[in-house]
């Protein structure tokens, strides 16, 4: 079967059905987790804003996989808590949203902390960054983050499908579906070089995420449900957060917005804007929305403005609609998936979705296969999830008799031996012999990253890395938490080049340089060129 676009749902649907013994090819017209599923606000959270529209069955639902998530992710998917600031004249008094909190702390099992009711002193003592001079009070509650990034999370669905036998390829577009002999046959263009070709299969799972309609029209596919849009912007400042917790407000709209912490940065989100085109990007409206509402909130030395702004991420989350409604109550409608099926035709499409439900879509895409008639060769086993504890302690154990936290630099907040095996796992064991080979394998590359050869290396061999882009953005969140100017003026961004892209270094450095220029209109436009490091690549890399 062949399963078009690699963000979460299609990642998830590849993992659980290349278990099962399944053939599977994986395609998307981008980069794995490019679209929607790389602009999330790292959350996995149980829906807490739906209980204002009484949505306590999703709650529930939701709740239940984020615990799931939880359990199956310890390294990656961690309890963290909210501090929530409310307003003076919001539409709530202060004990009624914390008794919601109460019910969302019983829905979720008692699976997390206990949720607490807070006084404008005790959130200044919890927080000196919360103004509360116009402000109720407040209240505390739990509910889960996802530690690097979300497009890499997608990522480490895509190398479990691989791991089971599944094809998957980057960059390559679906042009054009037809019908053949009971078969599917999809034409597809690979997106660097234009080459052209064509793929059968039994089935075609459209999960494009945002663009889940057009390809439907071009398959000529009608369906009961069909997407709306709402345009989410976060930005990053260069401000250091509290690891600890997640500040909440309710904006001047009424809305939520959040000031999470990302490494030594900070990202500040959402907007919540219906908008018609899934193609979207950030503008000044978005912009200064998001810093008032940070101004007014926080109590800061100086008042954060768009020269702060480290980068920027910018998406469309696909809201699921039935009929022929373009527009919804943005208030109420909620990011709950579904799934519609033309069974003659064997071609499931996938409907909205978030990351915290993510493993429940790729079983129930697992479900309807099967009910299509689709044999499979193996057992259903467990798809996703961290390896068995007894693994990582033996990683821990082999790192340590090596030294490696004595190794990596001093600068990094947490562990080495933490974050090498959140971010991969049981093939971290690889990076211990490279740096048993030598111990400079356990160095930083590149001033202002807390990335290791040892893991740009790995990148290399096992990440499907097509663009520089896809590795400082999406393999890892460089490119988030690092400006732009001291990406490209690193002078060892070309030996990371090198190590990513071989004799095509030099070309993916230009690209990445030509396709990240920034168009804000504040900014001033790097000139590669005149700030270019006077030393050449042959330099860098014996530097």
């Amino acid at each position: 079967m062949l399963i078009l676009g690699a963000g979460i749902n299609g990642a998830v649907s590849a993992a659980a059905l290349a278990a099962r013994g399944v053939k599977v090819a994986l395609i998307d017209k981008g980069d794995f987790g490019g679209g929607t599923s790389s602009q999330s606000s790292n959350l996995a959270w149980g829906g807490i804003k739906y209980l204002e529209s009484g949505e306590l069955g999703l709650v529930s639902h939701l709740c239940k996989s984020r615990n799931h998530l939880m359990r199956s992710f310890p390294s990656t998917v961690k309890e963290i808590r909210f501090l929530t600031t409310v307003q003076k004249g919001f539409r709530w008094p202060v004990p009624f949203l914390y008794l919601g909190t109460l019910l969302y702390w019983l829905m979720g099992r008692f699976a997390t902390k206990p949720p607490a009711l807070l006084s404008c002193e005790r959130l200044n003592r919890r927080d000196s960054r919360i103004r509360t001079d116009a402000a109720n009070g407040g209240f505390e509650y739990s509910d889960c983050y996802l530690h690097d990034n979300d497009s890499r999370f997608v990522f480490s669905f895509v190398r479990t499908a691989m791991n089971y036998g599944a094809v998957a390829a980057n960059y390559v577009a679906a042009t054009a579906v037809k019908r053949k002999d009971g078969r599917c046959v999809v034409s597809i263009r690979d997106e660097t070089d234009g080459q052209v070709g064509e793929i059968e299969c039994n089935v075609l799972i459209n999960a494009c995420g945002p663009e889940v309609d057009i390809m439907n029209n071009l398959a000529a596919e009608k369906t009961e449900y069909h997407h709306v849009f709402s345009k989410g912007v976060h930005l990053m400042v260069d401000r250091t957060p509290d690891p600890s917790r997640i500040l909440a407000f309710f904006a001047s709209d009424g809305r939520l917005i959040f000031v999470i912490p990302m490494g030594p940065k900070t990202c500040i989100g959402t907007t919540d804007t219906q908008v018609d085109d899934p193609v979207v990007k950030v503008d000044d409206e978005d912009r200064d929305f998001i810093l008032s509402n940070a101004n007014e909130l926080l109590n800061l030395s100086e008042p954060l403005t768009r020269e702060d702004i480290i980068a920027e991420r910018c998406g469309v989350r696909p809201l699921a609609v039935s009929g022929q409604s373009q527009s919804a109550n943005w208030v109420e409608l909620s990011r709950k998936h579904r799934v519609e099926v033309n069974e003659s035709d064997a071609h499931i499409s996938i409907f909205g979705g978030k990351l915290t439900d993510c493993i429940n879509v790729g079983e129930e895409i697992a479900e309807i296969v099967a009910r299509l008639g689709v044999k499979f060769p193996v057992e259903p086993r467990r798809w996703y999830g961290e390896p068995d504890v007894k693994v990582k302690d033996e990683f821990v154990v082999q790192a340590r008799l090596l030294g490696l936290d004595e190794l990596a630099d001093p600068r990094s907040c947490e562990p080495l031996t933490d974050r090498l095996w959140r971010r991969y796992g049981a093939n971290a064991f690889e990076m211990l012999e490279t740096v048993r080979e030598n111990p400079r394998n356990a160095d930083r590359l590149l001033e202002h990253a807390e990335y290791l050869r040892c893991e740009i290396e790995q990148a290399g061999r096992r990440e499907m890395i097509t663009k520089l882009d896809d590795f400082m953005r999406r393999r890892s969140k460089i490119s988030l938490v690092v400006r732009r100017d001291d990406i490209i003026h690193d002078p060892c961004l070309p030996e990371l080049c090198e190590i990513l892209f071989g004799d095509q270094a030099d070309a993916k450095l230009q690209e990445y340089i030509e396709q990240t220029q920034p168009d804000r209109p504040w900014a001033v436009p790097l000139s590669f060129a005149a700030k270019q490091p006077t030393h050449t690549k042959a330099e860098s890399l014996r530097r």
